[in-house]
């Protein structure tokens, strides 16, 4: 099942304290993706798919809150995992990237390396799906959008590919989400976002990312008033 893309982006906060965001999307075929494949923390994130082990993207999360470097971490669990060829695996952290595609996954299937993302897929109708994902993401067409918004905006891309290409399959699913180094208190509510069940995932992960970003400003501008 699935494509997915990883990414890591440097920033400045509004107090000049340098900080780093991580960003995680996916989409497939199937209901409930966003409790399977999608993990990010402040260490970094990670997807796992294909014949998923959830574990993968649990303990390489906490790996990462250890202070091991995403290729170790991410290849030190494929190592112990007797299904590694039936895996795939990629994520980012602070410094480096990592993407595996185990070579029992099913047609198509591959990924992307780039310098601050990972791009992933499997069972897709063709290459172009996870390449027009990257490129998208790496479009300046964005601006200042935030980073949940860009990432809808490359599943998009990829989905308008071909994106899974089991086209008997109508119940889909869509996840998405986004930390950083910054304080968790001043994390938007629409960075952690999740569409269990549709035949439309990604144009209903976008409606859902706009109407809680608008809920999130509207909670914003009542206390600001307030104060």
């Amino acid at each position: 099942m699935t494509f997915s893309i990883c990414v890591r982006e440097r920033y400045t906060d509004d107090d000049g304290a340098d900080r780093i965001r991580y960003g995680v999307a996916v989409t497939t075929r199937l209901p409930g993706v966003g409790t399977l494949c999608p993990f990010a923390s402040a260490d970094g994130a990670v997807a796992t798919q294909s014949l998923v082990n959830v574990e993968l993207g649990r303990k390489g999360i906490e790996y990462l809150g250890d202070g091991l470097a995403v290729d170790d971490a991410l290849e030190a669990l494929l190592n112990a995992d007797d299904g590694k060829p039936q895996r795939q695996l990629h994520g980012v952290d602070a410094d480096g990237t990592f993407a595996f595609s185990g070579e029992e996954c099913n047609d198509w299937y591959g990924h992307v390396v780039g310098e601050n993302y990972t791009v992933a897929g499997n069972l897709l109708t063709g290459e172009d799906v996870i390449d027009d994902t990257a490129a998208a993401y790496e479009s300046d067409a964005h601006g200042d959008a935030p980073l949940a918004e860009r990432l809808i905006d490359a599943l998009a891309a990829g989905h308008a590919a071909g994106g899974d290409k089991r086209e008997d399959l109508a119940v889909q699913s869509a996840a998405l989400q986004v930390c950083t180094t910054a304080d968790a208190v001043d994390d938007p509510y629409y960075n952690d976002l999740r569409v269990d069940a549709t035949e439309t995932p990604v144009a209903d992960l976008r409606e859902t990312y706009e109407t809680a970003k608008r809920g999130y400003e509207a909670v914003m501008e009542k206390y600001a008033d307030e104060e």
